[in-house]
């Protein structure tokens, strides 16, 4: 929305863009995201034995959600979001949830009762991330 007065055109602040809640869902998505990477690569060694997921399968979680989490802020800082890469966020997350709730049911990482309820809780989540993302989508 723009105005003229004096002959100079303002432009309405951002509160009026369609892209509010999608950029909000990014930015939560970046938030959690990344302090889940650094918390697996600052606490790997406490969290093994509490989760019970082994510090081999931590270290290299925490670095790929670190990089995942840097690739959404640079997804939701450009000035125009690509729908594509919107599209590829959702689907990674919807990915994610998917791949926890199937570890957690075959016992692929032999999980304590409290990391398979972490792993559940953060499937959760992540999907709950991903349906505000795609609500986000739908309104640009």
């Amino acid at each position: 929305m723009t105005s003229t007065h004096d002959g100079r055109t303002v432009t309405a602040p951002d509160a009026a863009r369609s892209d509010g809640l999608l950029r909000f869902a990014l930015l939560a998505d970046v938030v959690l995201t990344g302090a889940n990477g650094i918390g697996y690569l600052v606490l790997a060694t406490v969290l093994d034995s509490f989760l019970g997921v082994d510090r081999s399968v931590l270290y290299p979680v925490g670095v790929f959600l670190t990089g995942y989490a840097l690739w959404l802020l640079t997804v939701a800082r450009r000035e125009d979001i690509g729908r594509g890469a919107v599209a590829a966020v959702i689907a990674l997350n919807t990915a994610w949830a998917v791949a926890g709730v199937l570890a957690v049911a075959v016992d692929a990482l032999t999980a304590t009762g409290v990391g398979n309820g972490w792993i559940v809780f953060q499937g959760l989540v992540v999907a709950a991330m991903g349906a505000l993302q795609y609500a986000g989508l739908r309104r640009l």
